[in-house]
């Protein structure tokens, strides 16, 4: 009898755990977190192959031109390759900037919204503090 009470228990703390993981999983801000996740990892592909593939070459290459040089190969000591450094800062200026972007623009629609949300007139707020009163002074026993 000892181990059925034990088993339900078992189960009944297994089932209390899945069920508190579905909800965690399961939460909006867990979901949006991976989709972010998801789109910044495609978003950072698609700048990285930007710098490498046309802002590098179009930039880097003809000042190492002169040195006889692919701006990848560019080494500077030991192992040491500039030009992949410099491809990352690149696109670390490049991600920095369009979010920077986004999110002053969203800054900007918040603010337009919120102007939109209309403060009552004082003339408004006057006829609501009369019509509460009047109700209140009618209510009152004579």
């Amino acid at each position: 009898m000892a181990n059925g009470v034990s088993g339900r228990r078992v189960r009944g703390r297994a089932q209390s755990f899945w069920d508190d993981f579905k909800a965690f999983a399961l939460k909006g801000n867990v979901v949006d977190l991976a989709v972010a996740v998801i789109i910044g990892g495609a978003f950072g592909a698609i700048i990285s192959s930007l710098v490498e593939d046309i802002l590098m070459p179009a930039i880097i290459n003809p000042l190492l031109s002169s040195a006889g040089t692919d701006w990848r190969e560019a080494v500077v000591g030991p192992g040491i390759r500039l030009g992949s450094f410099l491809g990352t800062v690149i696109d670390f200026a490049i991600i920095a900037l369009v979010l920077f972007i986004i999110i002053r623009t969203f800054e900007r629609f918040k603010r337009k919204e919120a102007a939109a949300e209309v403060e009552p007139t004082i003339e408004e707020k006057l006829n609501d503090t009369l019509i509460r009163l009047t109700d209140y002074l009618e209510s009152r026993p004579r």
